[in-house]
């Protein structure tokens, strides 16, 4: 059993509140998907907590653009990039900041595992390629095209922010569609699996997002946390863009 987040971009309420509730779950095992940083007022200390409890992470969109260079991103985003990188550069003490760009810097794009593959964006485009639910109707060839990709079964994603589990009819099945108890039974056919965002939801649920894996069950789960810190925070920083912080409340 396990647990797989992403996407928490420098929300550490919203982050604090998802490993609480993994804790409290006794799941003792969990993976990153990537953007740990990038939008949000925390990065420093997000960072520092995913070091420390993930067994491993992956490097998204937001990682790669504060440790190189941020491309093709909105204003908002650029603006809070290169403030992220600023606000580790300011770190006082050495080791600790060098201890940090070391864990940004060894990032991998992708991993392995018992037959699953884990990415932040999409099989074929690990970082930066997005699998929206409306791509089913309007791009369907770019599913078929990453299906055709995967040598297995099953691929865990996020960057969208909007979680549920494309199947290659092709089909996407929101969590709400999956039942009360909104569990995926992994089968026998390839699925690209979106866990959904900790740190910024886009599925209009304001409530933090991720998945806890227990052999062929695949459970999607919200937790709620307090908006109000994470959007003020991010109000009080000049750097910052207040939308990114209004956002949260209306989960888009």
């Amino acid at each position: 059993m396990f647990a797989i987040i992403s996407d928490i971009h420098s929300n550490l309420e919203a982050l604090k509140r998802v490993l609480d509730d993994i804790s409290r779950r006794k799941v003792e095992t969990i993976y990153c998907l990537g953007d740990i940083i990038g939008y949000g007022p925390d990065p420093a200390e997000c960072l520092d907590l995913v070091s420390r409890v993930c067994k491993w992470s992956l490097c998204g969109n937001h990682d790669h653009a504060v440790f190189y260079e941020p491309a093709n991103f909105n204003v908002a985003a650029e603006k809070a990039a290169f403030w992220t990188r600023s606000a580790l550069e300011a770190e006082t003490d050495a080791a600790r900041r060098n201890a940090r760009w070391r864990f940004l810097g060894g990032l991998s794009p992708r991993n392995e595992m018992d037959g699953l593959l884990f990415v932040h964006g999409s099989p074929r485009k690990p970082i930066n390629e997005y699998l929206f639910p409306d791509d089913v109707f309007t791009a369907p060839q770019k599913l078929q095209a990453n299906f055709d990709r995967m040598e297995q079964l099953t691929c865990f994603c996020g960057h969208t922010h909007v979680p549920g589990v494309f199947v290659d009819d092709p089909y996407f099945e929101p969590p709400d569609e999956l039942g009360d108890d909104r569990r995926y039974t992994i089968g026998d056919e390839k699925v690209i699996i979106n866990v959904g965002s900790v740190g910024q939801p886009r599925d209009r649920d304001p409530r933090a997002a991720y998945v806890i894996v227990d052999g062929d069950q695949v459970e999607f789960i919200r937790v709620e946390y307090n908006i109000q810190v994470t959007a003020r925070k991010i109000r009080d920083n000049p750097q910052l863009d207040d939308f990114l912080g209004a956002r949260l409340f209306e989960g888009k």
